[in-house]
C-alpha cells in the first residue's frame, strides 16, 4: 500500500480524510459463471465495492459478536428470597441458642433459600449501526472472494425437488465443504433440493449476513442474487453498491 502525500495536506486534513486517503482502492475480481451441469458461460465481474475491499476485522468481530448475542434467548431465571416458598416466620429465637441470628429460613445462605444476584430474563441484543453491518457484510464477501470461494450459476433449473440433483450440481461446480447457497424468491425447488444436505445452508438474498458467510467455506450465487448485479426484471441490485469510504466512515476505522 502506497500513497502520494503531495495530493493531501496532512496538517489540515482530518483523521477520517487521512484514513480514506491511505486506504487501498478496491480490487476488481471476477469469477467464471457456470450452469448447474458445470458448463462455463464466461467470466462475470464482481462489484469492487462489495467483493474487492480490504476486510475490516475489527468491525467483523463486533458485528458477529452482536449477532450471536442477539440470538441468545435470555430466558434463564432464578428465584430470589422473596420468591421461594416458605420462610415466613423466624426459624428460632434471637438469643440463647448459640447460633447466628436468622430472620428467615429462605436466606441465600440457607439450603432451599433464594439465589443472590442470580440471572433473570433479559435481552442480550446490542445496538449496531447500519453502516457497520453493511461494512461487515462487504468485508465478509471480500474475504471469500479473495480466497476464490465465490461461485456464480446462471440459475437453479430444478423442475422438481431433487437431493440427488443438488449433489450432482455441487460436484459439477467443483464445490466441497460447507456451502452457503443464496436463493431468490423463485428458487423454491432449489431450497428443498439442498434441504437434506447437512453441509449446505440456504439463505434468501435479502437475509445475507456476515456471520453466515464466515461459517461457510463457499458462497454460491445466481445471476439474480449476485450482490451488485441488477436482475433482469427489476433494474435494481440485490445489494446496492455504495462507496466504501462512506460505509467505513460510520465504523470509526
Amino acid at each position: 500500500m502506497s500513497a502520494d502525500t503531495t495530493t493531501i495536506d496532512l496538517e489540515t486534513a482530518s483523521p477520517s480524510e487521512i484514513r480514506r486517503f491511505l486506504r487501498p482502492a478496491p480490487e476488481q475480481r471476477s469469477v467464471i459463471r457456470r450452469s448447474i451441469d458445470g458448463t462455463e458461460l464466461g467470466p462475470v465481474d464482481l462489484e469492487p465495492s462489495l467483493f474487492g475491499i480490504e476486510p475490516n476485522l475489527a468491525v467483523l468481530h463486533q458485528v458477529v459478536t452482536a449477532q450471536l448475542a442477539a440470538a441468545r434467548s435470555g430466558t434463564q431465571s432464578t428465584k430470589t428470597r422473596a420468591e421461594v416458598r416458605g420462610g415466613g416466620t423466624k426459624p428460632f429465637r434471637q438469643k440463647g441458642t448459640g447460633r447466628a441470628r436468622a430472620g428467615s429460613s429462605r436466606s441465600p445462605i440457607w439450603v432451599g433459600g433464594g439465589v443472590a444476584l442470580g440471572p433473570k430474563p433479559r435481552s442480550y441484543a446490542q445496538k449496531t449501526p447500519k453502516k457497520m453491518i453493511q461494512l461487515a457484510l462487504r468485508s465478509a464477501l471480500s474475504d471469500r472472494a479473495s480466497q476464490g470461494r465465490v461461485a456464480v450459476v446462471d440459475a437453479w433449473t430444478f423442475e422438481v425437488p431433487s437431493t440427488k440433483g443438488a449433489v450432482a450440481a455441487l460436484s459439477a461446480l467443483g464445490i466441497s465443504g460447507r456451502v452457503l447457497v443464496v436463493l431468490g424468491d423463485e428458487d423454491g425447488y432449489a431450497d428443498r433440493s439442498f434441504g437434506n444436505l447437512p453441509e449446505v445452508q440456504t439463505i434468501m438474498a435479502g437475509e445475507l449476513n456476515a456471520y453466515d458467510i464466515l461459517v461457510n467455506d463457499w458462497l454460491v450465487f445466481t445471476d439474480r442474487t449476485l450482490p451488485g448485479s441488477a436482475p433482469a426484471d427489476s433494474g435494481t441490485p440485490v445489494i446496492a453498491a455504495e462507496p466504501v469510504a462512506a460505509a467505513e466512515e460510520g465504523s470509526g476505522s
